[in-house]
């Protein structure tokens, strides 16, 4: 079991990966070697290069922080940084994906429903600016929706699986992690059924972040067993280095009247079938009616943008009615445009708090603008709280977490780490008004380089049920204080402080 544990790593992508950028390095620097006298000319050549990345970087379009966090190493090393960059693919995305998504978010506009009745019926006007905001970005308002929160995995899971069985003519499926295991594999089970009996099941998965999980030309197999499958964004170790811009969501339609969306991926910690850092916090949500159609048309942009396909939406309209108890507005963020639209919906929401604003969030690697804005609301008397994991999944990013510790702490803002476990929740409540519940996080990944997908949802139970979960799980986590962060600086060393230093600089490539 080890010897075939040590060989799918070594012969696994990410080993090759890594392999493929220490062969690139290696070369460059034997050739620089073994050219002699004209290395200097070479050197120079390099050195030129490594200036126009740089005047490249610093007139492209990407953040203050990402573009500081490329041009230090490159300018410190001159001679390999801009060689460096261009090996690594930089962080753009391919123009042929931006081309064929944007053309297909084009072609599905005339199906979307106009939002204005049902911003008239929000009555507040901040929380119709907020709406209105997303939709003018094509993201409508929806009534007649019902919405149903399950504050872990291992609840929402067996709802999952019920309704998968009720299928009777499609289901959509995308998400960035799949693992074989007790949870896949239940689901794997539905879906071949449902295929044999004619259903038109679609599985869209990220080739990243399944990778290791998966064998690669895993969606083959999924072919082969009646189930229509592709792979976001393939990684190719030699041919492709660019790992960024991954598709981060996870959705899940059935027969266009029911769909789930929410933190969890399909493996086998989110529903703590297997231990992975203790207990895993994660959430899931389920919409009835209306509402599942913004998420039927951000997976249908996704799917045909690499299937090539040319659905007509219309065919997956919902076919029921519900009466909802408030409203839902789903809505997408992707890296192929200049608007943060994941980024801008927190900032609205933390400008316009009045008496409190909750965030739980797995990592928390922000900008100046997120980091400001919680300072400012803290430092006006708005309830300010966040909860982090008490147990990382990655120490370096758990370290980058803690280095904000203390600037939020000093404006004010509560800081909570969840004691039992790893959190995995991306959830956000303000003033019993609104929630947001999805897969974005408070990292530069999820609010610049991933797509992404969340509900935004104006009144209702679900409000409550989000609140009354932060506070439960508020509940199971310790505070830190000023007084803890201050007690862990000063046991630090100097070679500490440069390394959360260097974490900071390099905090939007990580």
């Amino acid at each position: 079991m080890k010897l075939k544990k040590l060989l799918n790593i070594i012969f696994g992508r990410l080993f090759i990966f890594g392999l493929a950028i220490l062969v690139q390095v290696a070369w460059l620097l034997l050739s620089l070697y073994s050219l002699g006298d004209a290395s200097i000319v070479v050197n120079i050549f390099l050195t030129l290069l490594s200036l126009l990345v740089v005047i490249y970087i610093i007139n492209g379009r990407s953040k203050p922080e990402v573009k500081l966090a490329w041009v230090v190493p490159i300018l410190a090393l001159p001679i390999l940084g801009g060689a460096l960059f261009l090996i690594s693919g930089g962080k753009g995305p391919k123009r042929k994906l931006a081309r064929v998504i944007e053309a297909q978010h084009s072609r599905f506009a005339p199906a979307l429903p106009d939002s204005e009745a049902q911003l008239r019926q929000l009555g507040d006007p901040d929380l119709a600016g907020q709406s209105r905001y997303l939709a003018r970005k094509d993201f409508p308002l929806y009534a007649n929706t019902q919405s149903d929160y399950y504050a872990l995995g291992d609840d929402g899971f067996p709802v999952l699986m019920a309704e998968l069985e009720k299928a009777e003519k499609f289901i959509f499926m995308e998400y960035f992690i799949i693992q074989p295991g007790q949870m896949w594999d239940s689901i794997l089970d539905v879906l071949v059924r449902k295929a044999k009996q004619g259903v038109d099941v679609r599985v869209l998965y990220d080739d990243v972040g399944s990778v290791g999980k998966v064998p690669y030309h895993y969606w083959k197999k999924l072919e082969a067993k009646g189930i229509q499958a592709a792979t976001f964004n393939p990684f190719i170790p030699f041919y492709s280095t660019v790992m960024n811009n991954r598709d981060h969501r996870k959705i899940t339609v059935i027969d266009g009247n029911v769909a789930f969306t929410g933190g969890i991926n399909f493996a086998d910690e989110y529903i703590n079938a297997v231990e992975r850092f203790g207990h895993w916090k994660d959430n899931i949500i389920r919409l009835t009616g209306d509402g599942v159609f913004g998420l039927t048309l951000l997976f249908l942009e996704q799917w045909n943008a690499v299937r090539g396909g040319g659905d007509d939406p219309e065919q997956f309209r919902p076919s029921v009615r519900v009466d909802g108890d408030g409203f839902v507005q789903p809505y997408g963020d992707t890296p192929l445009d200049d608007e943060y639209l994941g980024e801008n919906v927190y900032l609205n929401i933390i400008n316009q708090a009045r008496d409190y604003v909750y965030f739980m969030t797995p990592y928390l690697i922000i900008d100046t603008e997120i980091q400001t804005a919680l300072c400012l609301a803290a430092k006006r008397g708005v309830d300010v709280r966040i909860i982090t994991p008490g147990i990382p999944d990655k120490k370096m990013v758990w370290d980058l977490t803690r280095s904000y510790y203390p600037e939020l702490l000093m404006a004010g803002v509560r800081i909570y780490e969840y004691t039992p476990g790893f959190l995995h929740s991306k959830i956000c409540v303000c003033d019993d008004k609104l929630a947001v519940v999805g897969t974005i996080n408070l990292d530069y990944r999820s609010l610049y380089l991933h797509f992404e997908n969340a509900c935004l949802f104006f009144g209702g139970k679900i409000v409550g049920q989000v609140k009354d979960d932060f506070l439960e799980t508020q509940g199971k986590s310790g505070r830190i204080r000023a007084a803890d962060v201050e007690r862990r600086t000063r046991t630090r060393t100097l070679i500490h402080d440069i390394y959360y230093a260097i974490l900071r600089l390099i905090a939007p490539l990580l």
